[in-house]
């Protein structure tokens, strides 16, 4: 009990260090591009709430907060925002004027930070390697829903999916070049799919499905309702279960039921389910062995039902490779996936919506589930140059309070000449930093709902009822 609680503990502050690097060193670049053109710095913190250590050196006063959640940069002559911040310590009327050319270098700074802060990340990743389930290196489906949008237009286990909605693909779940995101982005009535089955090439219409939702869960997406091939791999057996007596061990691999082919082990338990009184059959493979083994379900205990089972936990990810991507490869993806994300949200066509989005609690629940695994900091810093990518896009959009705001206020500036009226610029910080705030708690709100919702995420996963979840971060 004890070591589990020291467990909890060391990877909550795993996560709050490397969540709170990411937004320090964004605002670390603010704050040195300041300093060389010559701002006025009002205050550097790290972290928010009431400080509980602060000093003043040069001019700057540094700061560390009470809430360890991220840091700020206080520059008055960028974004004068007293409403929210309360009134500065010197007259701002009397800060020198700044150009706009320095107004766009400390703004950049805060995304280009970010963007080397993800190369490095990426550059340790390429060393390093980052474990990949084996839904990143297939497009086979291994199971497909009973009565399911796929099943009714006739896709198949063993299809290998060569395009979906007019673009390849390369993998099963996450964003670029993958199944199910060009599921979900697809706008027409019916999705494309153009499949090799038995070396010919088939296009099958698929008419999609959205999911019902209820209470505070966001909306459901477009799906089709298959899974990837994922090896059926024995993570576990219960003792005393049909599994253990007929000599099924942690390791094992089943390749078939009754001499049909498996390529998920939802597969096996459809079958159990069809014929819950049967002998099944199963190939397993052990090493270099082949086996054929012989037991009859029973009634155990599944997902808070009881239900004709043969006592075996599986291992959902299937068999784990170690990859080396490249580290501006890392980047480039990064920089599309976000991109995907943006065009998919401002499509008026598409499902994909504003609360689809992840805000910070989902992104430290996200880094939590990664750090669990054996090879957890490994993937914590594949995902961080998603997230430093994420962060520096979308602090570029041309919003007031977002540095790609303060770059397109300098640019109306340098064309016009002089500053945009000082009190006219408070109140549009204001104002579209509080609807910011806003939106941060909306998301927050499903963030929430999906973290202590029915169908939130399990530690473990369920006997013989694997259910891949993959995390794809949005901004």
């Amino acid at each position: 009990m004890l070591g589990h609680i020291l467990r909890v503990i060391f990877i909550l502050l795993e996560v709050v260090l490397l969540f709170n690097l990411l937004i320090v060193v964004h605002e670390l670049g603010h704050f040195l591009a300041a300093r060389w053109r010559g701002l006025f710095i009002e205050e550097f913190g790290v972290w928010f709430g009431k400080p509980i250590w602060k000093k003043t050196i040069k001019g700057v006063q540094y700061s560390l907060g009470s809430l360890p959640f991220g840091g700020f940069v206080k520059l008055p002559q960028l974004a004068p925002m007293d409403m929210i911040e309360g009134k500065a310590d010197m007259d701002r009327g009397r800060l020198p004027k700044i150009s706009a050319l320095d107004k766009i270098i400390v703004a950049i700074a805060g995304p280009l930070f970010s963007v080397l802060l993800a190369l490095f990340f990426a550059c340790v990743v390429w060393a390093v390697g980052h474990p990949v389930s084996e839904s990143d290196l297939t497009t086979v489906i291994g199971y497909v829903h009973q009565d399911s949008p796929a099943a009714k237009a006739g896709l198949r286990p063993g299809d290998k999916i060569l395009e979906v909605d007019g673009r390849p693909v390369s993998r099963f779940f996450g964003m670029n070049e993958s199944v199910v995101w060009n599921v979900v982005r697809s706008e027409g009535p019916t999705i494309p799919f153009k499949i090799e089955r038995d070396g010919r090439v088939l296009s099958i219409d698929v008419v999609p499905m959205i999911a019902e939702t209820s209470g505070w869960r966001r909306k459901g997406t477009r799906q089709v309702m298959i899974q990837p091939a994922v090896t059926a791999l024995v993570d576990g057996v219960d003792k005393g279960t049909p599994a253990d007596k007929a000599g099924v061990k942690a390791g094992d691999i089943i390749t078939a039921v009754n001499g049909v082919r498996i390529f998920n082990a939802l597969s096996l338990v459809d079958e159990i389910d069809k014929h819950p009184t049967d002998e099944l059959t199963l190939d397993v493979r052990r090493g270099s062995e082949t086996l054929q083994l012989k037991m009859r379900p029973v009634p155990l205990e599944s997902e808070g039902t009881t239900k004709p089972r043969i006592g075996v936990r599986w291992d959902v990810g299937g068999q784990l490779s170690l990859s080396h991507p490249d580290p501006v490869e890392q980047v480039y993806h990064s920089i599309t996936s976000t991109l995907q994300t943006i065009g998919a949200v401002a499509s008026p066509k598409s499902d994909v919506k504003l609360q689809h989005m992840s805000g910070p609690v989902m992104i430290v629940r996200i880094y939590y589930m990664l750090f669990e695994g054996d090879n957890g900091w490994k993937l914590a810093l594949w995902f961080s140059v998603i997230l430093n990518v994420n962060l520096a896009i979308l602090n570029m959009l041309p919003i007031p309070v977002l540095d790609g705001g303060h770059i397109v206020l300098a640019l109306i500036e340098g064309v016009r000449r002089k500053p945009v009226n000082m009190k006219i610029l408070e109140w549009i910080q204001t104002a579209c930093a509080t609807v910011i705030i806003g939106y941060m708690l909306y998301i927050s709100f499903f963030d929430i709902g999906d973290l202590f919702g029915k169908n939130s995420d399990r530690k473990s996963p369920p006997k013989e009822s694997p259910a891949t979840t993959k995390a794809s971060p949005a901004p």
